[in-house]
């Protein structure tokens, strides 16, 4: 096996570790979505939940509700708009603002999501962080070890 410089260098590349797991999960969050028939991809699902939990939002709402830039955020509704998940339109105060709303096929999908989906997911990431403690970097080093 390689030695695996990011893990070696302790807290100077923490913040290349944390990229790795969460792109390692995403990328299994990714395929379990994908055996589930459903065709999204996982940073769309944030979106899916904010506008299912509070309705019809701006982008900026959306923006700061999950905390990503907003570039991100408007590509995923564009493609969650191709999917017939979400529409969007322009407000009619200020033709620069845009309301985002789940369609019934996203409010459906949302439904979905929450009763099987999700939980499943959450529940593989609860085993994978189960039993940590202590140092964090110890911890990170649980989790990529049962991630791999």
């Amino acid at each position: 096996m390689a030695d695996d410089i990011i893990r070696r260098m302790g807290f100077l590349c923490l913040g290349s570790r944390f990229k790795r797991i969460g792109e390692r999960m995403q990328a299994d969050v990714a395929r379990f979505i994908e055996s589930e028939g459903l065709d999204l991809q996982p940073a769309q699902c944030p979106v899916i939940a904010a506008l299912d939990r509070n309705g019809t939002m701006t982008v900026g709402e959306l923006v700061e509700a999950l905390g990503v830039a907003q570039p991100g955020v408007t590509r995923n509704i564009t493609r969650l708009a191709e999917l017939g998940i979400v529409q969007s339109a322009r407000t009619m105060h200020d033709g620069r603002c845009t309301t985002v709303a789940l369609t019934p096929a996203g409010r459906k999908l949302a439904d979905r999501l929450k009763r099987a989906t999700w939980p499943r997911i959450e529940a593989a990431v609860a085993e994978v962080c189960a039993g940590l403690s202590g140092p964090l970097l110890k911890q990170l080093e649980s989790i990529e070890d049962a991630l791999a």
